[in-house]
Formats: structure tokens, sequence, C-alpha cells
């Protein structure tokens, strides 16, 4: 992905935050906020902010499941399947 027209100078932003709302919100692409010639800040729209919030939840609790995997935390799924089906039984 090619950020370079997505760079805006905080004065940018200041004098035109409605419109880079309403821009953010169409586009769906992240604006980089640049202050004295540095990035300082990366601004996007809700949606795409909760996407990636979503994303970066489920690659937690994958990167989770890999070190229970490594440690020997787990249980064969025949295993599992027994026990429910032994608890269908009693019920």
């Amino acid at each position: 992905m090619n950020f370079s027209s997505q760079i805006k100078p905080v004065s940018y932003l200041k004098a035109n935050a409605a419109e880079v709302l309403s821009t953010l919100a169409e586009k769906r692409e992240p604006l980089i906020i640049t202050q004295n010639g540095e990035a300082k800040a990366v601004l996007q729209d809700v949606v795409s902010y909760k996407d990636t919030q979503e994303t970066l939840a489920l690659l937690k609790i994958l990167a989770l499941g890999n070190q229970e995997l490594d440690a020997g935390k787990f249980v064969p799924a025949s295993d599992v399947f027994q026990r429910a089906r032994n608890r269908s039984m009693e019920d």
C-alpha cells in the first residue's frame, strides 16, 4: 500500500478537519499526520478502526493458542469428543 498521497501536515488537518473526516469515511484509508516533517499520528475511520481491533483480538487468541500448544497444554480432540458423548448420555 502506497501511503504517499495519505500524508498531510497537522496544519492541513486543522484547516480541513471536516473534509478529512469525510474522506476518511469514504475512502477507508488511513491518513498519516506529520508535525515538523515527522510522522506523528495515524487517523482512520471508525469502521476501519473497529475492523483492525477485531483482527488484532483474533490474532491474539491465535497466539495464545499457539503458546498453549507449545507448552503442551492441550487435550486431544478424541478425548474432548468422548467427554461430550459421555455427558450427553448422562442427560
